[in-house]
């Protein structure tokens, strides 16, 4: 019994680490347009690997993807930003990505509040 209550705690902590996580993304998306998430990206390498076999490892993954599709997403604005005529396409190209990846932070916070997994 003691060690399904360690394991349930290990698993609580976990989750709540990967709150936190969650929270650093939306804040480097808030005040670095996500290039420091680069830093969070990392930790959630490190991190997912002790979670394997929870549900909080379907976050790290989710997060995970979240930015690297926001990574490319990204270049492409800014590729289309190089040509003159691109640059209201950038910057439609741009937002939409940042949105997405809003919707993809805010989507995994409820849904690990919830105790549900991420697809994928």
């Amino acid at each position: 019994m003691s060690q399904d209550l360690v394991m349930d705690r290990g698993t609580e902590d976990a989750k709540q680490f990967a709150r936190i996580l969650y929270v650093a993304h939306a804040l480097t998306f808030l005040f670095s347009a996500g290039l420091l998430s680069i830093l969070v990206l990392i930790v959630n390498y490190v991190k997912r690997p002790e979670t394997q076999g929870t549900i909080v490892y379907s976050h790290h993954s989710w997060m995970i993807r979240s930015f690297w599709w926001y990574l490319v997403w990204s270049i492409v604005a800014w590729v289309l930003a190089a040509t003159i005529i691109g640059i209201p396409i950038a910057v439609v190209v741009w937002g939409a990505a940042w949105l997405w990846a809003a919707y993809r932070i805010i989507r995994g916070f409820l849904d690990l509040n919830s105790n549900r997994a991420m697809p994928g």
